[in-house]
């Protein structure tokens, strides 16, 4: 049975999440071979840009809208019903190195099952509904 690991974000003090909380199925083989931090976070940022490209798609077929889906959309400042086609395309390298890149210069911290990861080469235990929580940092202004 394949691993889920819960993935949530905070930004440090603040108590609104940085993002709703999701969920990524590890292939089964990583129950069975270390798996390091680096392609821990390897693996989360590919989930993300394939969750982007699809969320793209989506966006380009044209919806029919409930008035009640028209009214909400109202209230919040847009009513969008699709046929859009950004034409947004990921290098999906360059995202796993920034985000790597971003790790080592601290910009945030990764905490699995409450413990701090430190070193993107470190292998990370995970449990079968483990829990992935990104830390984000905010620099003190003129500091």
């Amino acid at each position: 049975m394949a691993s889920a690991l819960t993935v949530s974000g905070k930004v440090m003090g603040k108590t609104q999440p940085l993002f709703a909380n999701w969920e990524l199925r590890l292939p089964e083989q990583a129950e069975q071979t270390p798996l390091t931090l680096r392609a821990l976070l390897t693996q989360i940022v590919l989930a993300e840009v394939a969750g982007f490209v699809d969320r793209q798609r989506q966006r380009r077929l044209l919806q029919v809208l409930s008035p009640a889906q028209i009214s909400l959309g109202v209230e919040q400042g847009k009513v969008e019903s699709g046929g859009s086609d950004l034409e947004q395309v990921v290098d999906l390298e360059q995202a796993v190195e920034t985000a790597l890149q971003a790790f080592i210069d601290g910009f945030y911290f990764v905490f699995v099952d409450e413990q701090q990861q430190e070193n993107l080469d470190d292998v990370v235990t995970l449990q079968p509904h483990s829990e992935l929580l990104f830390l984000r940092l905010v620099p003190l202004v003129g500091g």
